[in-house]
């Protein structure tokens, strides 16, 4: 059991390097778009955030950590589908403070997932 939660906790770290780094990608083409790929590892990030949240176990949760993670994963969804909507429907690139937005909420959520 204990190797299906290291797996889960692998795919979770894995979301979010899909995320940050098709945002890399975009930012270093200058291109500055949300991409469809970054959905993809918004609902990976979901799903197993979600799994990690259930008690593998009898594991003692960190309820706060849980919280904040997904507020946050929330707030990034958000800026995702709004800067997406915006950019698909003038055909031009994201607001720039929406994708700007999206690395750093991403690096930020990263961050907790592995230092906190």
């Amino acid at each position: 059991m204990e190797v299906l939660r290291h797996v889960v906790v692998l795919l979770h770290i894995v979301a979010f390097a899909i995320i940050f780094g098709s945002w890399v990608a975009e930012a270093a083409a200058r291109r500055f778009r949300l991409t469809a790929v970054m959905n993809y590892g918004l609902l990976l990030a979901l799903v197993t955030g979600l799994a990690l949240a259930a008690p593998w176990g009898g594991a003692v949760l960190n309820y706060p950590k849980i919280t904040t993670k997904l507020v946050l994963l929330l707030a990034l969804g958000a800026v995702i589908g709004i800067g997406k909507k915006r950019q698909d429907r003038s055909g031009e690139p994201a607001p720039a403070p929406l994708f700007w937005a999206t690395g750093a909420i991403t690096f930020v959520i990263a961050g907790i997932a592995v230092i906190w």
